[in-house]
């Protein structure tokens, strides 16, 4: 019987196996209950706290101008759409979505919806509906196309100038209706029928659709992650019993850690969706390395029992460093400023824990109760003789022999990579987290080739503090203009519209259509004045606050972006400050943004300053938890090469492919600091434990080389493969969890396998000391024949 402290729990579960296993199941049970009440929220906006400035902004900025976040349907066609016909099936279309739920019917940008600006022949002028005849003119009347492209409201955004692309604008009263309002517009446009290619996007529908979509790709990609890992399992033990054992310490991590989300309150966000899918791999890691150390032992051992215990024993520590520095890297997340941030820390570093807990006594404790005729003839396979067993020995010897050039190519590829790492660029785009054929992109890329953009982004015009107070001044209104010129010559800019768009169609209007009066008038009595007659000719009013409030003190200019890229929207906000500082008609104005493009870009990039920040300090944490976990200053640096490796090589490979560091890749970095270690630490600290027995670096690296590193190639193929089904998901963010756990998984275990033995080798028989060593072999010396047996 093992009688150090630290095995107590183990032995004791070995003993109490029926009551280790019924107190785990009544956990998960009770735990699990509240699962099904689960509070689900996808909107990305709720990465940032309700308090959060431009949270506050962005609500403030919507309230007093009537603002809202809009759901974009768009229709292209080989000719014009403008006809009689899909004009009317239009106008039906738009008439059926005011009366769903969610939809700020007033509101609704469409051209049964937009008014006409025009001068009858009488001088009078008129603001009426822009799909009906206009009175009181001689001649032909203007097509639909000709109205639109002749109004700088309208012109570029609600139809192309050919008539081959229309949009509706629809303002929702929350995100969430999102989804539902386009599956029902769609049902009706079906009914229709003859309208032409229809799309549905913009972001309120690219984050709602994202999140139903993510629930159920987890539904269908966590199951078939796990059939492929127990699949794997079974090919590698042959043993069915054995194998569930792992694969239900895995299940209980996931419902324990999740039932006590929920149970705290917490909803289930984007970010700790994926909790399961990370928790997955790491639960089953230290059950692989038991179940190859059992194999070794079972048929060797008197007893199951025996077996049982001194494979905890060998690998008792080992799964206690990795399990520690994997929490270290998780709960790094705690500092972030982001709430799911530090949801999705706390709780995975929670789950990391209750794997290692129920992995040293749920797992001992179940193979204690299997009926002997299920391990019968488990571990009488010799797994030196197998093709694995085989040619680990001499990957081993190659890694020692060559390990200058394994080294210096090492290097040089760590030079590639820092070259790589360079070249990242933070971006993000919630609409890219399709694959480029999703319906949501393939209308983004549609609509933004024919009109002004999807995107919507809102810049407040402040002038409260100026000595006018009011925005209604010629200074004022031509610095808007003229930042309105400045934004439409950068590419990713469509259009914008503002104030000053009224006031100079209703100038335009009045002066015969002679194009020189489409300009900002020299006098505020003139700008008031043609503002009054837009209200009087029939103009809503409604929609004239849309732009300025009935004050007059501030104003806001709608820009439509062409692409939503943080980088775009960060490109275009500091073009427009820098134009702004340096008008002096904008002298004294207070500027502030707003829209769901802008509240991406803040939180994207509190994110990812954020997890790197975390990256950072957790990779300098554990460093020095190895230090002192392996009681040595060399082991502990060489113990960092890995996960050095990994992540080098990983950030430079996506540097050097142009994939821009998004929200899915800053999650992630966490997850590859919790892994990479893991093979490190199994590798070194059973070397220094095997050194103690043979006192030879080289026969420690030769039987390192056995079973430690099975079980180290068995971890990377399962791991790697068992998440191959995410490969195949719909949405990126879970392609790119499956890419990073195949890179994790191959890039820890080749440095750990190829770069380690060279670097101890290099240090020769003092590689594996550790603080004391001189004193602990001066206590004990090896005989005479311990001596043989080493040289033999």
């Amino acid at each position: 019987m093992i009688s150090h402290k630290r095995h107590r729990l183990i032995a004791w579960s070995t003993e109490h196996p029926r009551t280790v296993v019924f107190a785990a199941i009544l956990i998960t049970i009770l735990l699990a209950i509240p699962i099904p009440r689960a509070v689900i929220d996808t909107d990305p906006e709720n990465m940032l706290g309700h308090d959060e400035p431009v949270r506050l902004m962005h609500e403030r900025i919507k309230d007093e101008f009537g603002l809202a976040d809009y759901l974009v349907i768009g229709f292209t066609g080989p000719t014009s759409l403008l006809t009689p016909d899909f004009t009317e099936k239009l106008r039906v279309l738009v008439d059926s979505i005011a009366g769903m739920e969610g939809v700020v019917a007033g509101d609704i940008i469409a051209p049964s919806t937009v008014d006409d600006i025009y001068r009858r022949d009488d001088g009078a002028l008129v603001v009426g509906p822009l799909t009906e005849p206009r009175s009181g003119i001689a001649g032909q009347q203007p097509t639909l196309e000709a109205k639109i492209v002749e109004n700088p409201i309208l012109h570029g955004k609600l139809a192309a100038d050919d008539g081959r692309a229309v949009a509706v604008y629809i303002p929702l009263t929350a995100k969430k209706y999102a989804h539902s309002v386009a599956k029902d517009a769609e049902k009706i446009i079906g009914r229709l029928g003859g309208m032409g290619r229809h799309h549905f996007t913009g972001l309120p529908v690219a984050e709602e659709t994202f999140g139903i979509e993510m629930f159920r790709q987890m539904g269908i990609s966590a199951p078939l992650a796990g059939l492929f890992i127990f699949l794997l399992l079974l090919l590698f033990f042959r043993r069915m019993a054995a194998v569930a054992g792992l694969m239900i310490v895995a299940l209980m991590t996931v419902l324990w850690t999740m039932g006590l989300l929920i149970l705290m309150g917490f909803t289930v966000h984007i970010m700790s969706s994926m909790i399961a899918i990370f928790l997955m791999p790491i639960a089953v890691l230290d059950g692989i390395h038991i179940l190859s150390e059992f194999h070794d032992r079972y048929q060797k051992a008197h007893s199951r029992r025996e077996a049982v215990l001194s494979t905890m024993a060998e690998l008792f520590m080992p799964m206690l460093f990795t399990s520690i520095t994997t929490v270290v890297g998780f709960a790094s997340l705690l500092t972030a400023d982001i709430p799911p941030v530090r949801v999705f820390g706390a709780f995975v570093a929670f789950g990391v824990a209750t794997a290692w807990l129920l992995t040293v006594t749920f797992l001992p404790a179940y193979v204690m109760l299997l009926p002997t005729r299920s391990l019968f003839g488990f571990g009488r396979r010799d797994e030196g003789a197998s093709l694995l067993g085989r040619t680990l020995p001499k990957i081993g010897r190659f890694a020692v022999r060559h390990r200058g050039a394994v080294l210096i190519t090492t290097l040089l590829l760590a030079g590639v990579a820092a070259y790589g790492v360079t070249r990242i660029e933070v971006n993000d785009n919630p609409t890219k987290w399709f694959k480029p054929s999703h319906p949501i992109r393939i209308a983004e890329r549609e609509l933004s080739e024919h009109l002004a953009g999807v995107y919507l982004a809102y810049l407040e015009f402040d002038a409260t503090a100026t000595t006018s107070g009011s925005v209604q001044t010629p200074e004022i209104l031509s610095a808007m203009e003229g930042l309105q010129h400045h934004l439409e010559k950068i590419p990713q800019v469509g259009g914008t519209t503002g104030v000053t768009d009224i006031v100079k169609k209703v100038r335009l209007e009045l002066h015969n259509g002679d194009v020189a009066y489409s300009t900002i008038p020299d006098s505020r009595e003139e700008i008031a004045q043609e503002l009054f007659l837009y209200e009087a000719a029939g103009g809503d009013p409604d929609d004239l606050f849309k732009f300025i409030t009935p004050s007059g003190d501030k104003a806001v200019l709608w820009v439509q972006l062409q692409d939503g890229d943080n980088k775009s929207v960060g490109a275009v906000v500091d073009s427009a400050d820098a134009y702004l500082r340096s008008h002096p008609g904008a002298m004294g104005m207070a500027f502030d943004w707003a829209g769901l493009t802008y509240i991406n870009v803040v939180w994207q990039e509190k994110m990812v300053v954020g997890m790197l920040k975390s990256l950072l300090s957790s990779f300098a944490v554990v460093w020095v938890l190895m230090i002192f976990l392996l009681r040595s200053f060399l082991l502990g640096l060489i113990s960092m090469v890995p996960l050095s490796v990994t992540i080098g090589f990983v950030y430079g490979a996506i540097g050097l492919a142009g994939k821009p560091y998004d929200m899915p890749i800053a999650i992630l970095s966490s997850l590859t600091l919790g892994l990479s270690i893991d093979f490190a630490i199994h590798f070194l600290k059973r070397g220094q434990e095997i050194y103690r027995e043979r006192r030879d670096v080289n026969a420690t690296t030769e039987e390192l080389f056995g079973e430690p590193a099975r079980a180290i190639v068995r971890n990377i193929v399962v791991i790697a493969l068992g998440f191959v089904p995410l490969l195949f998901s719909d949405l990126m963010p879970y392609v790119t969890v499956g890419v990073f756990f195949l890179a994790i998984m191959l890039l820890s275990g080749f440095s750990t396998l190829m770069v380690l033995p060279g670097l101890v080798h290099l240090r020769g028989q003092k590689a594996f000391w550790w603080w004391g060593t001189r004193s602990w072999l001066a206590r004990h010396q090896p005989s005479k024949e311990d001596l043989e047996e080493v040289s033999v």
